[in-house]
C-alpha cells in the first residue's frame, strides 16, 4: 500500500487560547494573494466559519489549500497539497511540512493576530488525502513510517517525539506526531 502518495495534508495545531473569531484572517489572506506571499499561485479566500468543526477560513491556491481549520473543534493551520509533485514520498511530505510551518510563522507575525494566535510547532497531524493510494490500514502505516520518521527526525530530532497512526479505516490515513508525547517512533 501507499504507492507514492501525492496529496499530503499537514495540520499544525494552535496553542490555546486562540481568537474566537477567525475573520481577521480574511484580509490577511487577501493581502497574501496581492503580495504573492507564499510559493503557490494564490487565488481566492473562502469563509466557512458557519460550518461547525469545519475548514474555517480557506486560502485557495492552484497547487494547494491553506486553512485555519477547526476540524474536531481544534484550531490549526492546515496545508493540503492538491497538485502532483515530482520526487520521493519523503520529499513530498517534507514540502508539505515546510509549507505549513512557513504559513504558521507568517500568520503569527501578522498585525491582525499580534500575540493572539500562536501555533505549537511541536505537534502536528499528517494525513494523506487519497484513500486508494494510502488507505488507513496498518500496511500503509508501515510503508509511510520511514518517510514520516525521517522528516520528523530532521525537524524535531531523533527520539524527541512520538508518532502514531490515528483514526480508523473509514478515515484518511492519519498520523499524529508530538514532541515528547505519544509512542516513540
Amino acid at each position: 500500500m501507499a504507492r507514492n502518495p501525492q496529496h499530503f495534508q499537514v495540520k499544525v495545531f494552535a496553542s490555546a487560547p486562540w481568537p474566537e473569531d477567525l475573520g481577521g484572517a480574511i484580509p490577511v489572506f487577501h493581502r497574501w494573494i496581492r503580495q504573492a506571499a507564499l510559493p503557490e499561485l494564490l487565488i481566492d479566500v473562502a469563509d466557512y466559519r458557519h460550518v461547525p468543526a469545519g475548514p474555517g477560513i480557506l486560502l485557495v491556491a492552484h497547487e494547494a489549500h491553506y486553512s485555519l481549520d477547526m476540524r474536531r473543534n481544534r484550531l490549526g493551520l492546515q496545508y493540503t497539497r492538491r497538485a502532483a509533485l515530482e520526487g520521493t514520498t519523503e520529499s513530498k511530505l517534507r514540502q508539505a511540512i515546510d509549507a505549513a510551518l512557513l504559513a504558521c510563522r507568517k500568520l503569527e507575525s501578522e498585525p491582525e493576530f499580534a500575540g493572539n494566535l500562536r501555533f505549537n510547532t511541536g505537534e502536528m497531524e499528517i494525513r494523506v488525502n487519497d484513500r486508494l493510494l494510502a488507505p488507513n490500514i496498518p500496511e500503509t502505516w508501515e510503508a509511510l513510517r520511514p518517510a514520516l520518521t525521517s522528516c520528523l527526525d530532521d525537524l524535531w530530532g531523533l527520539g524527541s517525539y512520538g508518532i502514531q497512526q490515528a483514526g480508523d479505516a473509514r478515515e484518511l490515513f492519519t498520523a499524529h506526531a508530538s514532541v515528547g508525547r505519544l509512542q516513540p517512533a
